[in-house]
């Protein structure tokens, strides 16, 4: 037998080596596994001895968690890293797909420790306890399958109400100097707390879970050098929406953001979150800030104060060196930021909040607020909830409520139980506004929205992350904006886009003018947080026994087969599904909202498969031409029916294809009806590391003028398959309806494992094969 150690398996749940100084847990709910800085400072001395020159913060934490960093080839932007992350984390939407995967792979328990978060199932529709219950009810099968699926896998469970993920990991998982990887993209508000926290796909989470060392393309490091102070109306959800302005939403693609400099100090741990959290807008690996007294006091707050202590120890390496270089700066005066909102229909449009109004009415958009919310993962903090409250509570005290709708969304049942206690939730719901679950909601489109039809131009301004076409309620002309929670509610309180709370006039029940002065708000409870209701299941120590159930009939739920393997030949004379036009997110991929309860089932969820892109043929969404019969019709018809005649497939795509959410069911969706080849100018990262983890071609055009010279109607060749190898440019022949042929050239960015990947099916085939050749 080959030992399992050969082939970078650990096989069960195995506590890390124990810090000699301290013995200090993880998290309260995993007292036997701790925290282990001094095998990140063993992995940081001999790396900085072989590089031989000063280390990002980003750096000491990436190569403090590789699996060989002796011998582990480093250099940023082209080297692929093996790190072992210390745990993994699942939000409901994407931990079904992802548990599925890791039944199918055999293994008996989780190797790091690992959580499920139900956050994503529950619709808003008619209040935070309602819309609770509705969801326990309709998404029963699926909360059961998730809780057994824990209890036999040793992961734990957080109840639906428990609140939303990222806000859960900062509360109780993250510290710093953390590798977390977690299966959504917004895991990176982990980075609040001095962590590397890094969104991926559940076939990501199922290499961590199972034991094998984890590949990441060495990161780049974009520095943010923060100097001054944030005050007045200016927050730090401020700070990342001119980030986004600056960088775009593919500037940060392979980078980490490591925010430093004198300005930092000024951030409370929470801002700092939501900074992080919002960088994976600009596409950006993760984002990171330094430790420092600000971290110290949310986690003495959150009650790690034990951990705190321990990273004082550790604090040298838990900052960036002295001298360290970073591959792009970018410097922010935060006394000179102005107050921001981004948008609509991307998050990178950035304007003042001063000048909104102005280009609202010179572009067209309207200018009248139909509905403002305020929470998400990205905002919904104590201090964020606080900040909101005074503006509200100068409101209430002038006669006013808001004009526009207003929803609030606590992040965490701490959150909610906490502003319930101190009044806050209450002047909330005072100036008119409606308290949602402890849940996703509206920012992932869970949103049963009344107040419009379908096709009706209006507006609304969020705090959440993203405001893609379409995301928040299924209406392609909604106008969405993010902004900050206090400025979303001074524009709710007004109902335009045209009032500046920064300079203009209110005026209240009395008839008199009055300005709003800037909220000023505690970061942190004076009491001590209310934890609120118990939501937490801890997973027995022997679930051998625990039964997991999926029905056969099940329309929510399904088990999975392998994919095929690859026959070893070219792929030949390929038809072209859909050539995609402009912007294609992974929600235009694989859209959520009503899709959500179809998430376990892979057959079911695919008749969504890029239903959302836009063609260039014809210019609509969800109509292609089937090559095989000439007629119009929607994308998934038209790949099934390609998949049961066996014609393979491909997709051309344009920039930063399937930029947004972590969802993998954009990748898995593809695969299972048929696709073999995804080619655009450029990728997301995320996505095109699920494309090939599910055994897909993700490659981009060498000369990305190329994109023009295939046509809907052509047959794709990609040649050469025999001797695919990393670096080497792949040869893509098009041939026209005339019989016309040109030769183009491919890139990739494929290593030898990933090429196993493909070669095995998926990733998912190629575990099984080692294990197999390993007893």
């Amino acid at each position: 037998k080959v030992p399992h150690h050969s082939l970078g398996i650990r096989r069960y749940h195995v506590a890390p080596v124990l810090c000699q100084r301290a013995k200090v847990a993880m998290s309260h709910f995993e007292p036997n596994e701790h925290i282990n800085y001094e095998k990140l400072e063993k992995n940081i001395n001999i790396v900085r001895k072989r590089l031989d020159r000063p280390l990002t913060l980003s750096e000491k934490i990436v190569y403090g968690h590789l699996d060989d960093p002796a011998k582990q080839e480093i250099e940023r932007g082209k080297t692929y890293l093996r790190l072992r992350p210390d745990r993994v984390a699942m939000q409901d939407a994407t931990a079904q797909m992802a548990m599925l995967q890791f039944i199918s792979s055999g293994l008996p328990k989780v190797a790091v420790p690992s959580t499920i978060h139900c956050d994503h199932l529950i619709e808003a529709q008619l209040g935070g306890e309602k819309d609770l219950r509705r969801a326990k009810d309709i998404n029963q099968e699926v909360y059961n399958f998730l809780a057994t699926a824990g209890a036999k896998y040793g992961v734990g469970f957080w109840k639906p109400g428990s609140g939303i993920i990222h806000q859960i990991i900062l509360e109780n998982y993250s510290y710093p100097g953390v590798m977390l990887i977690g299966t959504d993209s917004h895991t990176p508000n982990g980075g609040g707390l001095g962590g590397i926290c890094i969104g991926v796909g559940g076939a990501d989470a199922v290499d961590v879970m199972a034991g094998i060392p984890w590949e990441l393309k060495c990161p780049k490091v974009i520095g943010v050098k923060l100097t001054g102070k944030l005050s007045g109306w200016s927050s730090p959800k401020d700070v990342i929406l001119k980030v986004a302005g600056i960088l775009t939403v593919k500037g940060g693609t392979g980078a980490i953001i490591e925010y430093h400099g004198p300005g930092v100090d000024s951030i409370s741990c929470t801002g700092m979150a939501t900074i992080c959290n919002m960088g994976a807008e600009i596409g950006a690996t993760t984002s990171v800030f330094p430790y420092n007294a600000r971290m110290k006091k949310y986690l003495g707050k959150t009650g790690r104060a034990d951990i705190a202590a321990l990273a004082d120890e550790f604090q040298q390496h838990l900052v960036p060196d002295s001298g360290c270089q970073y591959d792009q700066v970018i410097e922010i005066n935060l006394s000179e930021l102005k107050p921001h909102i981004n948008g609509p229909f991307t998050p990178d449009l950035a304007h003042p909040v001063s000048d909104i109004g102005a280009v609202a009415e010179k572009e067209g958009w309207p200018v009248d607020i139909r509905v403002g919310l305020i929470g998400s993962c990205t905002n919904s903090s104590y201090e964020d909830m606080g900040r909101s409250a005074a503006v509200a509570k100068q409101a209430l005290a002038h006669g006013l409520k808001c004009k526009s709708m207003f929803t609030i969304t606590p992040g965490s049942e701490q959150i909610r139980a906490t502003i319930e206690r101190d009044g806050y939730a209450q002047i909330l719901r005072d100036v008119g506004g409606l308290v949602l679950a402890n849940a996703c909601g509206p920012c992932i489109g869970q949103w049963d929205r009344k107040d419009i039809k379908k096709g009706e131009k209006n507006t609304i301004v969020t705090s959440y992350n993203r405001n893609f076409t379409g995301r928040n309620d299924a209406n392609p002309e909604t106008h969405a904006f993010v902004t900050s929670p206090e400025i979303v509610t001074a524009l709710s309180i007004a109902g335009t886009l045209k009032f500046n709370p920064e300079t203009d006039y209110l005026t209240g029940s009395d008839g008199k003018k009055f300005k709003l002065e800037a909220p000023d708000a505690d970061e942190l409870p004076k009491l001590e947080f209310d934890p609120g209701q118990d939501t937490y299941q801890y997973p027995p120590k022997d679930g051998s026994g625990q039964h997991v159930d999926v029905s056969p009939t099940s329309q929510r739920l399904q088990l999975l087969e392998p994919f095929d393997k690859w026959d070893g030949k070219d792929l030949e004379d390929m038809l072209i599904l859909i050539k995609v036009k402009g912007k294609c997110t992974t929600d235009h991929i694989s859209a959520a909202g009503p899709w959500l309860k179809f998430r376990g089932h892979l057959d079911n969820i695919s008749n969504n498969l890029l239903i959302g892109a836009i063609n260039t043929e014809n210019g609509k969404a969800n109509s292609v031409r089937n090559a095989l019969t000439q007629e119009f019709g929607p994308v998934p018809d038209t790949a099934r029916y390609y998949k049961k005649m066996g014609v393979k497939w491909a997709v051309i795509g344009d920039e930063n294809y399937g930029e947004g959410s972590s969802r993998e069911h954009a990748a898995l969706e593809p695969r299972h009806l048929g696709g073999r080849v995804i080619i655009t100018k450029s990728f997301a990262r995320i996505h095109e590391t699920n494309l090939k983890k599910q055994g897909l071609l993700p490659l981009t055009f060498a000369d990305p003028a190329d994109y023009n010279k295939i046509h809907p109607v052509d047959k794709l060749s990609i040649v050469g398959l025999a001797d695919f190898a990393p670096g080497k440019p792949l040869k893509c022949i098009i041939k026209h309806p005339n019989g016309s042929q040109e030769t183009i050239m491919l890139n990739h960015t494929f290593n030898e494992s990933q090429i196993e990947w493909f070669q095995a099916g998926s990733a998912l085939n190629r575990m099984k094969e080692l294990q197999q050749k390993s007893s």
